[in-house]
């Protein structure tokens, strides 16, 4: 059995309400996000594939990989994707220090920002999806969002197949999802043959990809 949830449950989505999950909508839309970019060696190629089936999607970046990689970063923003914070160094919530925790998202935060140009949409995704209730609570009163997800990919599991992580986010997928993969060197293995898979479904089934 797989340490995680594909599909995350209703009563979790119930349960945490102040999060966001999924979008609710009758449309035929999917809201695909990528985490832990970006980097040299594979951002630039899903910008390509997004590109070239007209879809948009929302980045959630580390802060330390915007410092190091600053104009694939701005590859994303010219790509009109949306952008969300994800730490400065991909820090887990629950193992981490309130203060220390805040501090570091702020910093990544800083990263994320235009010259003179103030964000009005603050998005943040919590890695591995964990963070204390005090921990969400203090970044809501900053006026952030937290997405999550109900489709969770599972590109980074280097135990799955890419035909089984097709085959399983394929399924799950719905109006209004949240989709999770990542730009990282762990999960290409298995995100070069299911994401243009994901697109070219879906595409052909009429929905279109869109940036949260």
């Amino acid at each position: 059995m797989r340490p995680y949830l594909v599909k995350t449950p209703r009563l979790v989505q119930r349960f945490f309400h102040n999060y966001s999950w999924r979008i609710k909508t009758i449309k035929k839309e999917i809201y695909l996000t990528f985490d832990d970019g970006p980097v040299p060696d594979f951002t630039p190629w899903v910008l390509e594939t997004l590109e070239s089936f007209a879809a948009k999607a929302t980045f959630f970046c580390v802060g330390e990989n915007i410092k190091k990689y600053p104009h694939i970063y701005q590859e994303i923003k010219d790509g009109g994707h949306s952008i969300g914070n994800h730490t400065f160094n991909h820090l887990q919530g629950w193992k981490t220090p309130t203060n220390k925790y805040i501090k570091n998202i702020l910093k990544a935060e800083s990263y994320l920002q235009d010259e003179g140009v103030k964000k009005t949409k603050k998005l943040f995704r919590p890695p591995h999806g964990r963070i204390r209730p005090v921990q969400a609570k203090i970044l809501r009163k900053k006026g952030y969002k937290i997405i999550m997800w109900d489709v969770l990919s599972g590109d980074f599991d280097q135990s799955l197949s890419k035909e089984q992580c097709l085959e399983h986010t394929l399924k799950h997928i719905k109006n209004g999802s949240i989709v999770v993969f990542h730009d990282s060197d762990k999960s290409f293995k298995n995100l070069d043959y299911v994401l243009p898979k994901v697109l070219e479904h879906f595409t052909q089934e009429g929905y279109e990809f869109r940036a949260l």
